[in-house]
């Protein structure tokens, strides 16, 4: 899919999306994939699967015995998991390494991961939660490349600031902000229309979530949900405060809302003692 021309007029690169993660995507487009198959694409990149089965192992994802194969990591954790995990490691080595970049990757791998757990007990596609969690910020890793300096100046005068105000800087700074380049990338690799729409609506409030499709909308709630209760403690809302306004926009998009909040409080919850 062709790059808005507003983007192209900034002569900003998105990166190309790595040849395992477009095979990937298509693979997992297809009902009829098999473990088998998701296991032998990874197992052609051995660094790949490596990191995989690394990752896997670390406290984040808490198994009880170790893997030692991508097989047995997709067993442990199903199909969908194991593919967004791929996304992850091959969306890092897409951009140069750097400390900004690790931070963001790092609240992505989070992030996905919580927005997978949370989405499959609500009968949400795992897969588009995991990938939309992932590619949240991506928006924010292109414009780093792109100006690196001047973005950690914005940054840094933006922190703490809520999403439609950093955006706004970021389109004053730049002529575009990160969640319409996550977007684009999101669509140049190929990926799911839902999850794109995602990355580019989360600035917005739940009051201009309804003109979404109900799949972007029920995407967007369990991401706010995340962010307020794991990812930003900084200018996180209370407790309460979040589920007031979370709480409406849940039943709307037909969310059972306590099922919701007892599944992102346990997820957010072990996350936070595995994190620490």
């Amino acid at each position: 899919m062709s790059i808005a021309p507003q983007l192209r007029n900034l002569n900003i690169d998105l990166p190309a999306c790595p040849n395992t993660l477009v095979k990937l995507s298509l693979l997992m487009a297809d009902d009829e994939s098999s473990v088998d198959q998701l296991a032998g694409l990874i197992e052609t990149d051995m660094a790949l699967s490596s990191a995989v089965v690394r990752t896997v192992n670390s406290a984040l994802f808490g198994l009880l015995k170790r893997v030692e194969t991508v097989h047995e990591a997709i067993r442990y954790l199903g199909m969908a998991q194991v593919a967004g995990l791929t996304y992850e490691i091959g969306l890092r080595g897409a951009f140069p390494p750097s400390p900004t970049l690790q931070r963001i990757w790092d609240r992505a791998g989070v992030r996905g991961l919580a927005m997978s757990r949370i989405a499959r007990q609500l009968d949400v596609d795992p897969w588009l939660a995991h990938t939309a969690g992932l590619f949240a910020e991506s928006g924010r890793a292109v414009l780093y490349v792109y100006d690196s300096t001047r973005y950690t100046e914005l940054e840094t005068q933006a922190e703490n600031e809520d999403e439609a105000l950093l955006c706004a800087a970021e389109i004053e700074a730049f002529g575009v902000s990160h969640s319409a380049l996550g977007a684009a990338m999101v669509q140049s690799w190929g990926l799911s229309r839902d999850v794109a729409d995602t990355v580019r609506a989360r600035p917005h409030t739940p009051s201009q979530w309804t003109q979404e499709r109900p799949t972007v909308q029920r995407l967007l709630t369990i991401d706010a949900a995340v962010d307020n209760l794991l990812l930003n403690p900084a200018r996180m809302q209370s407790t309460e405060a979040v589920w007031a306004e979370l709480e409406p926009v849940a039943a709307q998009v037909g969310l059972h809302f306590q099922a919701f909040q007892l599944a992102t409080m346990r997820v957010c919850e072990r996350l936070n003692m595995q994190q620490g």
